[in-house]
């Protein structure tokens, strides 16, 4: 299993434990990665490890994500993740930057960018998006259901949990994950704390927190790339050329035989795509 650590730690104004690396030279371009659900800063560490070559890489997990803090009660919707990228940036520095970081994000953490940038205020040097949750209706029936009735599944035994979880993270990619990499993937959820911490971000992660930024697409001015996996079955590449066509100027980027999860089925071409986006 490669090697994968967040030796940092940020406390965000919520109290939540946020665990964060660096990666690259300092004082080389900044990019930050965010991302998706129910995944870590883990899926990016072949692409990470690429793009620092010429850039400083910062990479973290969500609070209720990964090695990051769960806890009962907390706030891990889409709102509140913004709100934390926000924080962190002005922790990195990066935040009175005259132009900001590059920003990658995956999945639901194009939804946490997308709203740092339109509600908060937050500036990037450039915005690439791959596969992300920023357009209704999304969240499969399955998703839903997992959601609606999470004190109920929160009960399941573990090894039952265990598996629910495997099939539901394997289905994001389509040649299949690596079993390293699947274990790696599920072990944060089925802790005693992962478990019902699982059902907490479905529960919370509401469609709200798109509808609130859709209609403002056409305000980004800057450079922006839209990444999708042609064979994604979490959500359509249709999305992606709907997505690209809202924001000025977008560039969309298909890439063929992968499935959400581009990282893991298409790392060689996901990396070059976004060299050559991040390229001055």
């Amino acid at each position: 299993m490669t090697q994968w650590l967040l030796d940092r730690t940020f406390r965000a104004a919520s109290g939540d434990e946020v665990r964060w690396a660096a990666l690259g030279e300092d004082g080389a371009p900044p990019v930050v990665l965010l991302h998706g659900t129910p995944f870590s800063s883990y899926v990016w560490r072949g692409v990470a490890r690429a793009l620092a070559a010429r850039h400083r890489v910062f990479v973290w997990d969500m609070p209720g994500y990964g090695a990051s803090g769960m806890r009962d009660g907390q706030d891990v919707s889409l709102g509140a993740q913004a709100r934390v990228f926000v924080e962190l940036l002005e922790h990195w520095g990066l935040a009175g930057e005259r132009s900001g970081p590059a920003v990658v994000a995956h999945d639901f953490g194009g939804c946490v960018a997308l709203r740092a940038h339109l509600l908060h205020g937050a500036r990037y040097a450039r915005l690439a998006l791959v596969d992300p949750v920023a357009l209704a209706p999304w969240g499969s029936p399955a998703y839903r259901l997992l959601g609606g009735h999470r004190e109920v599944f929160g009960q399941l035994p573990a090894a039952l949990h265990r598996a629910l979880v495997r099939e539901y993270v394997s289905s994001a990619s389509r040649p299949g994950l690596p079993p390293a990499v699947l274990d790696r993937l599920v072990e944060p959820w089925c802790t005693d704390e992962g478990q019902p911490a699982f059902y907490r971000q479905i529960q919370q992660n509401d469609q709200r927190f798109t509808d609130e930024i859709q209609g403002r697409y056409g305000e980004i001015e800057l450079p922006t790339l839209v990444c999708w996996g042609a064979q994604d079955d979490w959500i359509p590449v249709a999305r992606g050329h709907e997505l690209a066509s809202r924001i000025p100027g977008a560039q969309l980027r298909v890439i063929e035989g992968a499935g959400h999860l581009v990282q893991e089925d298409a790392p060689a071409e996901l990396a070059v795509a976004l060299a050559e986006f991040l390229r001055p």
